[in-house]
């Protein structure tokens, strides 16, 4: 099974305007999205297709409901690069639990036929906004990255009222194996600002492996929600400048 679930700490941070710091302790689960069907089979607390205390539901993610996720996907890689994958599509992710899904990001690792990484598609959600937008990242400049693909997305969507919109991203990604590691940069006119880092480790997925990560990490949703909110309640402490989201900007049309 390529499924796993992936154990580690999240890390963020802030060096301008003013230093602000934290990690947590989580986990991810990794869905390999041709094993949907099989890979919680017999586990009774664990579903893709029914309710259950830990669930994957495929109207948390891109796309029209009604279609296959792995279709989707390709459908979007196929669409913005114009080469669909054509091997698995597996997804970094956290599933609903007891009923409450929240996910500020959730990777899509596309493979070719070869299994070697093609494609990464980053599906970012925001709050309060409740917006989500997918980034495809197609064209590594791999250039000081060494085992890690870089990346350097034109940043399009307002996720944090802490940071602007006019910054540049560096994300850099190694291939998920017994490691997977995500580093994120933010600069605004060529300086350094933000970073985040998340670095995670493999464990198989078994009957045990998913009880104990329910007894470590109870609520893990309702955590990471709970996380952001009081962040961004120090962050204000801090008086770290917000911003505007940006459709608050946008002229009005006016009626004819």
């Amino acid at each position: 099974m390529n499924s796993a679930i992936f154990e580690g700490q999240v890390r963020h941070r802030r060096l301008k305007p003013r230093v602000h710091a934290f990690n947590y302790r989580m986990f991810m689960v990794y869905l390999d999205l041709s094993e949907l069907d099989s890979v919680f089979a017999g586990r009774w607390l664990w579903s893709t297709s029914r309710r259950a205390l830990a669930r994957f539901r495929r109207e948390h993610h891109m796309g029209d409901p009604s279609v296959p996720l792995d279709e989707a996907v390709r459908d979007l890689v196929a669409d913005q690069t114009g080469r669909r994958p054509q091997g698995p599509i597996r997804l970094l992710t956290h599933l609903s639990y007891f009923g409450y899904c929240f996910n500020p990001v959730s990777f899509y690792y596309c493979f070719d036929s070869q299994e070697r990484l093609e494609t990464i598609v980053a599906e970012v959600n925001n709050t309060p906004w409740g917006e989500q937008h997918c980034y495809v990242l197609a064209a590594p400049d791999d250039k000081g990255a060494g085992e890690h693909k870089r990346y350097a997305p034109h940043k399009l969507m307002h996720v944090s009222p802490f940071m602007p919109m006019d910054v540049e991203y560096d994300w850099r990604f190694n291939t998920p194996d017994a490691r997977l590691d995500v580093h994120m940069e933010n600069a605004r006119d060529g300086e350094k600002m933000f970073d985040a880092t998340l670095s995670l480790e493999r464990t198989e997925i078994s009957g045990t492996a998913l009880a104990r990560v329910l007894v470590v990490y109870p609520l893990m949703t309702l955590r990471v929600m709970w996380g952001i909110h009081w962040q961004a309640l120090r962050l204000w402490l801090k008086r770290i400048p917000v911003y505007d989201h940006p459709a608050k900007h946008k002229p009005l049309e006016g009626k004819h």
